[in-house]
């Protein structure tokens, strides 16, 4: 979407770990597909659930809220009761495009910054993962949250796409 290489193209945070990089490299390329279609959406479109898919609106607030849960449990942590409150409101997230594109930033620069912090830890190091306290690693939880986010970025680069040709 953009004129310039994929960030993994780029040659850029070459001090991090390659499996760091990588995380960060794919929160950069959904960052920048999110901004370029979002860019020209009105407050509507944003809520837009065309065919009845998910709207932008939930993609941008899950991507940000599944971020700080997966990296949560990256640093060892359980997840609180906010945690919890902020999954159930992502199903109706609501707000102007502003708002929302506002809340994804932010969300994306804590989680880049959380990221970093990670890049010194040992990725085979075991975590636990919900209620049922499933096994994973440190490692694990950081490219899962490359796969997640990319994904939903993908079904919101959709979702767009649906939203501007005017299917219902």
């Amino acid at each position: 979407m953009s004129a310039q290489p994929e960030p993994w193209l780029r040659g850029t945070h070459t001090d991090m770990p390659a499996v760091i990089r990588g995380v960060v490299h794919a929160l950069e390329l959904s960052r920048e597909d999110i901004d370029a279609v979002c860019d020209s959406l009105t407050d509507e479109q944003i809520q837009a659930r065309p065919a009845n898919v998910a709207s932008l609106a939930f993609h941008l607030a899950h991507i940000v809220g599944s971020l700080d849960r997966l990296l949560t449990y990256a640093e060892g942590r359980h997840l609180s009761s906010e945690h919890l409150a902020t999954l159930k409101a992502e199903q109706e997230a609501r707000g102007s495009r502003a708002e929302l594109l506002d809340a994804f930033h932010r969300g994306m620069d804590s989680a880049l910054q959380r990221i970093r912090a990670l890049a010194g830890a040992d990725l085979e190091q075991p975590r636990e993962v919900g209620r049922k306290a499933l096994p994973t690693t440190v490692g694990g939880l950081l490219v899962h949250c490359a796969d997640h986010t990319l994904r939903h970025t993908g079904q919101a680069v959709t979702t767009a796409k649906l939203v501007r040709s005017g299917i219902a």
